[in-house]
């Protein structure tokens, strides 16, 4: 049987228990502050980056994973003979993908290493890793992986609900104007990602925990039609509360095996801004 090395940049937010357990392989994208750059997980984390964003009143930049990381990454699996599924933010999003690609043909590797675009975000991307690691454990190749990774990527139901525009604002993600009326009118957008791309489904008003909790109630049709096996709360900086008012709520569907909190990455963070929350799971 081939030996199977998973590995995903680092907006993939799954748990470090998921992780370990799992023998994955990080790749950390890049947040920028003060012209410096910091490795997504390493040198930063979400609650230096919140700092840093309130005291300079604007957002870190963020940029891919990089090309000497991956590179070496890829060598050092590619003599260990093993066959490689690297997960990438979607390719709408980010140029992991690419840069990863790169790395692969300057190294002579392409056709062992099997770049998947998760068109996805966050533990959208995280749901993807977890099934490849089943199907690695029922002996699949790499390659029957990677052709039923992507068979099924358009069933992951990736939403989350942030507290504030600010973030976004800073981000160029929406206006200022946008922005600070959004905040002034105490409106929760709920972000949804589709085809690789983030838009706004449902708008919301009022606290931010009272909103979370409505916009778990409003997901309860397509939990219904989930798949039990794994759910996720993912979060930047979410009340304790709320949290865990969400997890018993999941808990009371009856719906799933495995229900995991995570914490989103610094990069994912950086973009959504404190207080954000999000449930993701695949669909029937």
């Amino acid at each position: 049987m081939n030996k199977i090395k998973i590995i995903s940049d680092s907006s993939s937010d799954l748990s470090k228990e998921q992780i370990e357990e799992n023998d994955i392989d990080i790749d950390p994208l890049c947040i920028i502050m003060d012209d410096k750059s910091y490795l997504d997980g390493i040198d930063t984390d979400s609650t230096e980056i919140f700092k840093w964003a309130d005291a300079n009143k604007t957002t870190p930049k963020t940029a891919a994973i990089t090309y000497d990381r991956t590179k070496e990454m890829l060598e050092k699996f590619k003599k260990e003979g093993y066959d490689i599924l690297f997960f990438c933010i979607s390719e709408d999003m980010s140029t992991c993908c690419n840069v990863a690609r790169m790395a692969a043909e300057d190294i002579e590797y392409s056709d062992h290493v099997y770049i998947i675009n998760s068109m996805n975000l966050s533990t959208g991307i995280g749901l993807q890793i977890l099934y490849a690691t089943r199907l690695i454990k029922e002996g699949k190749t790499a390659k029957e992986i990677y052709d039923m990774v992507n068979a099924r990527r358009d069933k992951v139901r990736a939403s989350f609900v942030v507290d504030t525009l600010t973030y976004l604002g800073r981000g160029g993600r929406c206006s200022t104007a946008t922005a600070l009326l959004g905040n002034t009118l105490k409106l929760k957008p709920e972000i949804v990602v589709e085809n690789g791309k983030m838009h706004v489904a449902r708008k919301y008003r009022g606290s931010q925990d009272k909103v979370i909790l409505k916009y778990v109630n409003d997901l309860k049709p397509q939990l219904e039609n989930a798949d039990p096996t794994q759910v996720f709360i993912t979060h930047s900086h979410a009340s304790e509360d709320v949290v865990v008012k969400v997890k018993e709520y999941l808990e009371e569907l009856g719906i799933f095996e495995n229900i995991t909190e995570t914490k989103a990455s610094g990069v994912i963070s950086s973009h959504c801004g404190p207080g954000t929350l999000g449930v993701l799971f695949y669909e029937k």
